[in-house]
């Protein structure tokens, strides 16, 4: 029978005490503790957008004190993606194997240390593998953070922390802006200050590494299963926190999320029957959904011959192909605008000026694909975002004046950064647990050979067409990415694959 609704507990307490780890996590309400992960992760994702932002400051303001050419520009932007497209593919096996959070903390602490050292550099070529040093720990860094992130967020909710998380991108690149528009443009050595801040994520890889819990979906799959039940009780205990002081704090805890009363306490006595065999967990679904707040299971994946297995191969296919597409367009757009306006006519201040008001189109961006995604779902936000994205691009081509160059800037940046939020939500959802690092971070690594070609490619386009026809190629990008982007599963308030 159906529990009435008038009832805190459970219908079915036999089949609650049944629940594995991962099904005690995706049935909590989203709380405080969510919330100071969820701020740890997109911290450590600002930074990294603040440095992927500098450089394209960097490169105007070396055009203009260094004199140099749009070649030697190239090969430091491109230099960058190069390791970021090593960074990403390892990162994702390491994550894997020794941890999330381990592998998290140390991708700060590599481009931390080496985007302080550029700050020194004395040529164009130490610059370029200082930079190279610096992708490397930016491209593992992302994946990693949002498979972690894609592990605790409860699943009625989770395609819209995933954005939230890449939200903080936005924060990153305002700040590259912010400090580009003020510090880089400030003299000839500002650009050194600017990239000294890059020291910053380095110290706040000690932060990550002690205060941030690692996945309980990689720590049952490595047997370390007293570790997994004390973090998710914790998790439990912060929910039971939460309802009993909703009086004092109000109503925290249940951002979009269903809370279910007294089941933190129950689910935390029955650490042992936590660990029931798939085939008994399947069982206690079917005999009693109500139990586990009919949350819907993910497909019927397997990792048995990793992401390109008869079972996964289509949808890497799609995911690959998002992500080169949506790489060419973005980095080669977003990385030359700075350039690009001060051979307009516009002086750097300006330029930077332009960019920092563009940039600003992100958050409204972020914000409307965070409502959108639990609402259309991922494929369709992530599809009718790239489609916009695509309109916008060309608009930006055809755009020959300050205020028609704003406005098409700033449709860009807001379809752009919605459609990447969507996205990352999606990677981690389409992979099981043993593989979900590795397919995140192998789509990205494939993505960055993308954003390796864009700086050389704007270039050419340039010299044969203008500026308008760079945009339409990127716009012709955006649009394969849409398309490819509707062949992906939908997998919107559906549990993370085992």
């Amino acid at each position: 029978m159906t529990p009435s609704t008038s009832s805190s507990v459970p219908a079915a307490p036999q089949a609650e005490h049944s629940l594995t780890r991962s099904q005690r996590l995706d049935r909590l309400p989203f709380t405080r503790k969510h919330g100071k992960l969820l701020g740890a992760s997109g911290i450590g994702w600002a930074l990294d957008a603040m440095d992927v932002g500098l450089i394209s400051f960097v490169i105007a303001a070396l055009s203009v004190h260094w004199g140099i050419s749009k070649g030697d520009g190239s090969l430091i932007a491109s230099a960058g993606f190069a390791g970021m497209a090593i960074g990403a593919s390892v990162g994702g096996l390491l994550a894997d194997r020794i941890g999330r959070r381990s592998v998290f903390a140390l991708t700060l602490l590599v481009y931390g240390l080496a985007t302080g050292g550029s700050a020194l550099a004395m040529g164009v070529g130490t610059l370029i593998v200082l930079r190279f040093v610096v992708g490397l720990g930016l491209g593992a860094e992302l994946p990693v953070a949002s498979t972690l992130m894609s592990e605790f967020a409860p699943a009625r909710i989770r395609g819209r922390v995933i954005v939230w998380l890449e939200a903080f991108w936005a924060l990153g690149w305002i700040l590259a802006a912010v400090i580009g528009t003020f510090v880089a443009a400030s003299g000839p050595t500002g650009w050194r200050w600017a990239l000294a801040v890059g020291l910053v994520p380095a110290a706040y890889s000690l932060v990550v590494r002690w205060g941030m819990p690692e996945s309980v979906r990689f720590l049952e799959q490595k047997g370390r299963h007293d570790e997994a039940e004390t973090i998710v009780r914790s998790f439990e205990e912060a929910a039971e926190q939460s309802a009993r002081g909703q009086t004092a704090d109000g109503p925290s805890g249940t951002v979009g999320a269903e809370p279910a009363p007294g089941a933190a306490r129950e689910a935390s006595e029955a650490s042992e029957a936590s660990e029931a065999s798939e085939a008994s967990e399947a069982t206690v679904r079917a005999a009693a959904p109500d139990a586990v707040g009919e949350i819907p299971q993910a497909d019927a994946v397997e990792s048995t011959g990793g992401i390109w297995s008869r079972a996964l191969r289509r949808r890497t296919a799609g995911l690959w192909a998002v992500w080169f597409c949506i790489n060419l367009a973005y980095y080669g757009a977003f990385i030359w605008i700075p350039t690009l306006l001060v051979e307009r006519g516009f002086t750097l201040t300006q330029s930077f000026t332009f960019t920092l008001i563009i940039t600003l189109a992100q958050i409204p961006g972020y914000a409307m694909a965070a409502w959108l995604i639990e609402v259309l779902g991922r494929r369709w936000t992530l599809t009718v975002f790239l489609t916009g994205s695509a309109l916008s691009a060309i608009g930006y081509g055809l755009a020959d004046s300050e205020a028609t160059i704003i406005a098409a800037g700033c449709a860009l940046s807001f379809f752009n950064l919605g459609a990447w939020g969507a996205l990352y939500a999606i990677g981690p959802e389409l992979y099981p647990t043993a593989v979900r690092g590795t397919g995140t971070g192998a789509a990205a690594a494939f993505g960055r050979i993308a954003s390796m070609l864009a700086p050389f490619l704007v270039p050419v386009l340039v010299v044969a067409g203008g500026q308008t026809l760079a945009f339409v190629c990127f716009a012709i990008a955006f649009a394969l990415a849409a398309a490819a982007a509707f062949t992906l599963p939908e997998q919107r308030g559906r549990a993370l694959a085992q």
